[in-house]
């Protein structure tokens, strides 16, 4: 089985759509997977990732089977830093905010520090996952600890269109990683593809692994190029973004 996690095209976010240069990556991303065998197409509810997404399925003349998941929506939950900074997303954290705390690298330990904790980050997180995993048990895999059990292995191909916040924590259940460190040290451009892939070397257990993370090719080939958006400043001097 394979599973793309796509997330949406460069975006618009007071009218919870794509800008112009979204509108582009999204036709590019198109014109990328009507190529693919994809069996599936599954969307965050945000206008930004459906719209993207209807790009894709149009070029396949497939709008109809579009399914929206809610919990494919972004991970926006607020809460309050050690540091006293509050937040309404979960990720943005500075260096100094989490690195020193073990925790956070820990994958059944990280929501258990203090301002995960009292935000509820847990059960938010769980929200997620089941919702990940009650997809994958549609498609015979079912999670079994920290493997999945095949009741039917195959070859399909599912799309899931979300967002940055949101892949950090697909990515985080299917390779048990905490999404801190994904969270922080991954970024995934608007539009991009990241790539996973089942393996079953044993009959009837499989784990998934990622074959290609955020992957923007299209864009290349379209000569497009990527958005800065999800990114911070590269050195402090720059005008990008600090905060």
């Amino acid at each position: 089985m394979r599973i793309l996690i796509i997330r949406h095209g460069d975006p618009d976010y007071a009218n919870d759509t794509l800008t112009e240069k979204g509108r582009k990556e999204a036709a590019l991303l198109a014109e990328r997977l009507k190529k693919e065998q994809i069996d599936g197409f599954y969307s965050s509810p945000l206008g930004r990732a459906k719209d993207t997404c209807l790009y894709t399925a149009k070029a396949l003349g497939r709008e109809e089977e579009i399914v929206v998941k809610d919990w494919l929506q972004e991970f926006n939950h607020p809460l309050t830093l050690a540091s006293g900074r509050k937040r309404n997303i979960p990720w943005d954290m500075l260096p100094t905010e989490w690195t020193d705390e073990k925790k956070m690298y820990d994958y059944k330990r990280w929501h258990k520090q203090k301002c995960y904790r009292k935000a509820n980050m847990k059960a938010a997180y769980d929200n997620v996952v089941n919702g990940l995993d009650g997809l994958l048990a549609e498609y015979g895999y079912v999670r079994n600890g920290n493997t999945y059990r095949v009741e039917e292995g195959n070859t399909k191909t599912i799309a899931l269109f979300c967002h940055f916040g949101l892949e950090m924590v697909l990515m985080s259940r299917l390779c048990d990683i905490s999404p801190i460190p994904l969270w922080h040290h991954f970024t995934a451009l608007t539009s991009s593809v990241t790539t996973l892939y089942s393996e079953e070397r044993r009959k009837g257990t499989a784990v998934f692994r990622c074959a290609g993370f955020g992957d923007i090719g299209h864009l290349y080939a379209g000569e497009e190029t990527p958005s800065f958006s999800a990114r911070f400043c590269e050195v402090f001097e720059s005008d990008d973004r600090h905060d």
